[in-house]
C-alpha cells in the first residue's frame, strides 16, 4: 500500500480528514468542484467533543483563538415569555469547557492553515469515482448531501429529501445580548453570538419567499427580533430549502471508499450539530487509518464507531424539527417547560 488518498470535497469534513491523514503520513490531495470555498458567515456550534477532536487534529488552539463561548441561551414564546434555559452550563460543567461558536470563514481558515503541503484543486468536478478508486488506496467522500462518491459506492437508494421548510440566515452588526430560540406556530427564530460586535440569526417560516415576507411573519414577535430583521441587509441573507439524507445509509464505507459529513448523514440544522459530526467523522476515520495497518479493518472500525452515533444525531435533529414546527403549541410549550426546568 502506497498510502495515497484523495478527498472529494473541501468543506469542514473534507479539510479535517485531509489534515488527519497528512499527520498520519499519507499522501493526500483534495478535489473541490467549486471555484472557491463557500465562506458565507453563518455560525457553527462546536461541542466539547468536537473541540477534543480538533485538538487531536492539531487545530484546536487556532479554533479557540477566533471562537466565542456560548454559555447562556433560552427558549421563548413569541411574546418573549421564557420556556426554559438551554443546558449550556451543564454541558460546560461535565466537559470542563464551554460550547463554542465560530463563523464559517474562521473555521475554514483554521483548517486551511493546517493543510500544509496538501494540494487543494478547485473547479474539479468528479465524474468518474472508479478512476479515483483505481488510482488511490483510499477515497474519502466529503462532497455533501448530493455526494457523487456516495452514489458510486453505495447506489442511489439514499439521497436528498426536502423536509418542507425554508431556512434563512443572516448576520447583524451589533450584539443583542439575548440568545437562544423563539418558537411560534410553525415558525422559529434563533439568535447566537458569533464574534464581538455581531449576532448570528436564523429563521424558519412557511410561505416566506422574500425578505419582506419574512419580516412580516416576525413583525410582532418580541424584541430584538424585528430589529434584527430591519437592521440587516437582505442582500446578505442566505435562503435555502432544508433537506436531509434519507433513508439512513447501511454503511459509511464500501471497499476503499469512506464517507464523512453530509455525504454520510446530512441532517436538518435544528440541533446545530452538522459541523460537529463532520469533525468527529474525520477525526475517527483518520485515527483508525493511522492506527490499523490493515485498511479494510480500519474502515470497518470507523464505520462501527461513527455510523450509529451520527445517525442518532441526524434522527434527533429531524425529530426536533417536527417538534418545533408543531402547531400544537400549548402541548409543545408545556413539555419544554418541564424538560428545561
Amino acid at each position: 500500500m502506497t498510502k495515497t488518498a484523495v478527498i472529494v470535497g473541501a468543506g469542514v469534513g473534507g479539510l479535517a480528514a485531509a489534515i488527519g491523514l497528512r499527520r498520519a503520513g499519507w499522501h493526500v490531495s483534495v478535489l473541490e468542484r467549486r471555484a472557491e470555498l463557500e465562506r458565507y458567515g453563518t455560525a457553527f456550534g462546536i461541542h466539547p467533543t468536537a473541540q477534543a477532536a480538533l485538538d487531536h487534529l492539531g487545530v484546536g488552539e487556532a479554533i479557540r483563538a477566533r471562537a466565542v463561548p456560548y454559555r447562556h441561551a433560552s427558549i421563548r414564546r413569541p411574546d418573549g415569555e421564557p420556556l426554559g434555559r438551554l443546558p449550556l452550563e451543564r454541558i460546560e460543567r461535565r466537559a470542563g469547557r464551554p460550547e463554542l461558536l465560530i463563523s464559517r470563514p474562521y473555521l475554514l481558515d483554521a483548517l486551511l492553515g493546517a493543510l500544509g503541503d496538501v494540494p487543494l484543486r478547485f473547479g474539479t468536478a468528479v465524474t468518474d469515482v472508479r478512476d479515483l478508486i483505481d488510482g488511490h488506496d483510499l477515497v474519502v467522500g466529503a462532497d455533501g448531501i448530493g455526494s457523487a462518491v456516495r452514489q458510486a459506492a453505495l447506489g442511489r437508494r439514499s439521497g436528498p429529501r426536502h423536509v418542507g421548510s425554508v431556512a434563512w440566515i443572516g448576520i447583524a452588526d451589533f450584539e443583542t445580548g439575548a440568545y437562544g430560540e423563539t418558537w411560534g406556530e410553525g415558525r422559529l427564530f434563533g439568535m447566537t453570538p458569533i464574534e464581538p460586535g455581531r449576532t448570528n440569526w436564523y429563521a424558519t417560516a412557511p410561505r416566506a419567499d422574500t425578505a419582506d415576507e419574512l419580516r412580516a411573519q416576525f413583525r410582532h414577535w418580541h424584541d430584538p427580533i424585528p430589529l434584527l430583521l430591519a437592521e440587516t441587509d437582505p442582500a446578505t441573507w442566505i435562503r435555502y430549502e432544508m433537506r436531509h439524507l434519507y433513508p439512513a445509509l447501511p454503511s459509511f464505507v464500501a471497499g476503499r471508499v469512506a464517507l464523512v459529513g453530509d455525504a454520510a448523514h446530512a441532517m436538518t440544522p435544528n440541533l446545530g450539530q452538522g459541523a460537529c459530526t463532520a469533525i468527529l467523522d474525520a477525526e475517527a476515520l483518520t485515527r483508525h487509518v493511522a492506527g490499523e495497518p490493515d485498511l479494510p479493518r480500519a474502515l470497518r472500525a470507523y464505520d462501527a464507531e461513527r455510523r450509529r452515533s451520527a445517525q442518532r444525531v441526524a434522527f434527533g435533529s429531524r425529530t426536533l424539527h417536527r417538534f418545533v414546527s408543531s402547531r400544537r403549541t400549548l402541548l409543545r410549550d408545556s413539555f419544554v417547560r418541564l424538560a428545561l426546568r
